[in-house]
């Protein structure tokens, strides 16, 4: 018999495991930093999305999202199951509040790619998440990058750059600020972000709540 998961009680609104929301505009490397950091720390888990969209070829439910009809959405939404959700061209996405919080209490590590409003919304419900914005050095760069990606219309690549400098004005509501030029030390630098913060007083008073009450520091 497999053994259940072991969960930990929160102290005030804190639990053994982070939430991390990561942000960034279109082209400033945010997807490739967040798999480097995933393969470097097997303790942090992608929070998967849900989607009424259709599963592009070769992708799986479970992996990059979860794809629900819109009734089965509607229900999730309607029960209060997601954190955030948004309406993107005809289809419907969300995060998972009661998935994020599951984890979280085993003292796992979560992790969203999320846009800033989003992050907004994940705040209200997980105070303690850790807002981290990811910059380009500069717009020039952006630009180049987005080129070079070969993806995009050059009419796509100027609203991304529009966007971008709206997107950027939102850094402030964030806790740490990367501004990835070199590759590898802006992934050193979000590694650091992570070790740091399961450092914190907060989340080591969770984990070792019986260490902290012998010692008489538990709140």
């Amino acid at each position: 018999m497999t053994a259940a998961p072991q969960t930990f009680d929160s102290v005030d609104g804190h639990f053994a495991g982070n939430v991390f929301l990561v942000v960034a505009p279109s082209g400033a490397g945010k997807s490739t930093l967040v798999n480097a950091l995933l393969t470097r720390e097997p303790n942090i888990e992608l929070s998967v999305s849900f989607t009424t969209r259709a599963p592009r070829p070769g992708e799986q439910s479970g992996r990059e999202y979860h794809f629900v009809d819109v009734e089965e959405f509607m229900r999730r939404r309607g029960a209060a199951e997601f954190i955030e959700s948004a309406e993107v061209h005809g289809n419907y996405y969300a995060t998972s509040r009661l998935w994020i919080e599951d984890r979280v209490r085993a003292g796992t590590d979560v992790l969203l790619e999320i846009d800033w409003q989003g992050a907004r919304q994940v705040k209200a419900e997980f105070a303690h998440a850790v807002g981290i914005f990811i910059l380009p050095p500069s717009i020039d760069a952006l630009e180049a990058r987005l080129k070079k990606r070969g993806q995009d219309s050059p009419a796509v690549i100027t609203r991304r750059l529009l966007a971008a400098g709206s997107e950027i004005a939102h850094a402030p509501e964030f806790d740490f600020v990367i501004i990835n030029q070199d590759f590898d030390l802006a992934l050193s630098q979000l590694v650091a972000i992570v070790a740091a913060t399961r450092l914190r007083f907060s989340t080591q008073a969770v984990r070792y709540r019986d260490l902290f009450t012998q010692l008489g520091i538990a709140k």
